[in-house]
């Protein structure tokens, strides 16, 4: 059997040969447990263990690599990443963690094509079997002083029984587990492991970040983007294609934040018009109806729908909230006809009670909830019509985002404060720690209290005046 080829691992600074599983495991020596860096970066970015640092631009067609778009298009480093710099930025502490090598176990929330498997590899997922293995592994290889990453995709997947497995070798640090996922991980997710691990969510890429990235697939497959009125005059260029600015940002914005679905959609479209091309002087003009045809057989064989599913929630909470009935149970239907579960569904109506509904109807809440614990018992087909009376129920409700509008206010104060967080007034402190500074500050202690009692303000020092239900 031919050995796999040599890649570089995060943990190790020498490319090592991937053992032969289905679950992507990482190996790292503890006396090289930094990540690569680049080079040529004089700021020391933190490198992708995906791909070696010497690779060099492939030409699109060239037949001896098959591989899809998306995997040629695989981050080389943090900084190529497009999007998510609220976690990989220069000083985040996902970045200085993966950069000094102490990573820990954690889990990967966001959309689907927002990046969660490009840094790490891409993982395949696997049975409880291939679980067990991966675990004898690891243990091997910590006896040779190496630790192991085992990285999980959709290990929502995993029931939360199936879940219990990890929860030894995390514990007891066997193996380092990075699990990725599009479900909330606090309902498809079991506790206990939940609580071992640190949550990163990942948000939906951009149109920016995915203009950006085609821009740079377009290079990779020798093509150029131009602007329309440049179309004629690039006809003499050496490249093999081109297409317009406003055709990428086009299907930027059809990908609904999906770069997975955005580089299949270009790069069936090149296929179809340059690969099968005759050999011309001319480059061939890429137009928006190859692209758009392309697109839809994109999202077929990567699963999704004509219609996104999040457009058809996006299109459900509107008419709620703008009390239209009829337009409500239509999109519910559109959903139910996806073949969602309708717990899924039910989960969403429970937010949106609470969110835009709120203190305007006490019984709206209580209705969702129950719409929930109905679909959980008895599923569908029997419980699309309990989805369809809570939907009915809330559109016609009063609506109030008071507690809503309050809630984001009070964030907002927390994530704007600049140094630590105010401490809590000395008076409702609970009783153990009241006692502790009681013993600390002797005497002093009763005027503190007298003082915070007079004042009777529960905000903290700094904060007295704050009103989050304030409407300006």
């Amino acid at each position: 059997m031919a050995s796999n080829p040599k890649r570089t691992f995060p943990f190790g600074g020498k490319a090592q040969t991937p053992p032969q599983k289905k679950t992507r495991i990482i190996f790292a020596s503890n006396q090289e447990n930094k990540l690569e860096h680049s080079d040529a970066n004089s700021d020391n970015e933190v490198t992708s263990p995906n791909k070696p640092k010497d690779q060099t631009k492939q030409t699109f067609g060239n037949k001896k690599s098959h591989a899809p778009l998306a995997e040629k298009m695989r981050p080389n480093k943090l900084s190529d990443y497009a999007g998510q710099s609220h976690l990989i930025g220069p000083r985040t502490l996902l970045y200085d963690l993966l950069r000094n090598g102490e990573i820990p176990s954690m889990i990967l929330w966001g959309p689907p094509g927002c990046g969660k498997a490009y840094f790490f590899g891409q993982p395949t997922t696997s049975s409880i079997n291939d679980v067990r293995k991966a675990v004898t592994e690891a243990e091997n290889q910590a006896k040779q002083g190496r630790r192991t990453v085992v990285f999980m995709d959709e290990i929502h997947r995993f029931n939360k029984l199936q879940q219990d497995i990890f929860l030894p070798h995390v514990e007891a640090g066997t193996f380092i587990l990075i699990g990725a996922t599009t479900e909330n991980p606090s309902s498809g997710l079991n506790s206990a492991l939940l609580s071992r691990c640190r949550v990163f969510v990942l948000k939906k890429l951009q149109k920016e970040n995915l203009v950006s990235i085609l821009m740079k697939a377009i290079k990779i497959m020798d093509g150029e983007v131009v602007a329309e009125s440049e179309i004629i005059s690039k006809v003499n260029s050496d490249t093999k294609f081109f297409v317009a600015q406003n055709i990428l940002e086009w299907l930027a914005e059809a990908c609904d934040g999906d770069a997975r679905v955005a580089l299949g959609g270009l790069e069936m479209t090149v296929q179809a018009r340059v690969s099968n091309a005759n050999i011309s002087s001319k480059p061939i003009k890429l137009n928006l109806n190859d692209v758009k045809h392309s697109l839809e057989k994109a999202q077929s064989l990567t699963g999704k729908k004509s219609d996104n599913i999040s457009q058809l929630y996006s299109a459900l909470h509107h008419s709620i909230v703008a009390d239209e009935d009829n337009a409500a149970l239509y999109w519910l239907a559109r959903i139910m006809d996806t073949g969602e579960d309708p717990v899924y569904i039910a989960r969403k109506l429970v937010r949106i009670a609470s969110e835009d509904i709120g203190l305007a109807d006490d019984y709206a809440l209580d209705t969702a909830v129950h719409t929930m614990n109905a679909c959980q018992m008895i599923g569908m087909p029997e419980c699309d019509v309990v989805l369809a009376q809570c939907v009915v129920y809330l559109t016609r409700a009063e609506k109030s985002k008071e507690a809503s509008n309050a809630l984001k206010k009070s964030k907002g104060i927390i994530e704007n404060h600049k140094g630590p967080q105010p401490k809590v007034p000395l008076f409702i402190k609970d009783t153990s720690a009241q006692k502790k500074l009681k013993a600390t500050l002797g005497p002093n202690f009763k005027n503190i209290v007298r003082e915070e009692n007079l004042n009777k303000n529960h905000l903290p020092q700094g904060l007295e005046n704050v009103n989050f239900f304030n409407d300006e």
